[in-house]
């Protein structure tokens, strides 16, 4: 089995479930734009350590089972589980009873009945 089969696994039901939540009304109006900014900053760390991590010899790949792609030392399979993170964990939090707020709610329009 290759790494992007193996990511197919949980990268795949990640983004059906984060599709699903998209066009929904219950989501926060900054839904999209908080979830893009959270990839970008996470693919970057994970850029960044992974390397690292990498290339002081801490893990290795198969050479067999990737794709042969990379970026610097990093394969890019490697990228799948924050982008899955990404994915999955906003979409949850907002088709869980009692997590997500009211679009355009804000700490301040919170009646004292919400805080918590």
């Amino acid at each position: 089995m290759t790494y992007w089969t193996l990511n197919a696994f949980f990268l795949v039901p990640a983004a059906l479930i984060f599709a699903l939540v998209l066009p929904g009304r219950r989501r926060p109006r900054y839904f999209a734009s908080a979830a893009a900014v959270t990839a970008v900053v996470l693919l970057a760390l994970t850029a960044v350590f992974d390397n690292l991590m990498i290339r002081v010899g801490l893990f290795w790949y198969n050479e067999d089972r990737i794709s042969g792609a990379f970026a610097g030392a990093a394969p890019l399979e490697d990228f799948a589980y924050p982008l899955a993170a990404v994915l999955l964990l906003p979409a949850l939090w907002v088709l869980l009873p009692g997590r997500a707020p009211d679009p355009g709610a804000s700490p301040r329009n919170r009646t004292a009945k919400e805080q918590p």
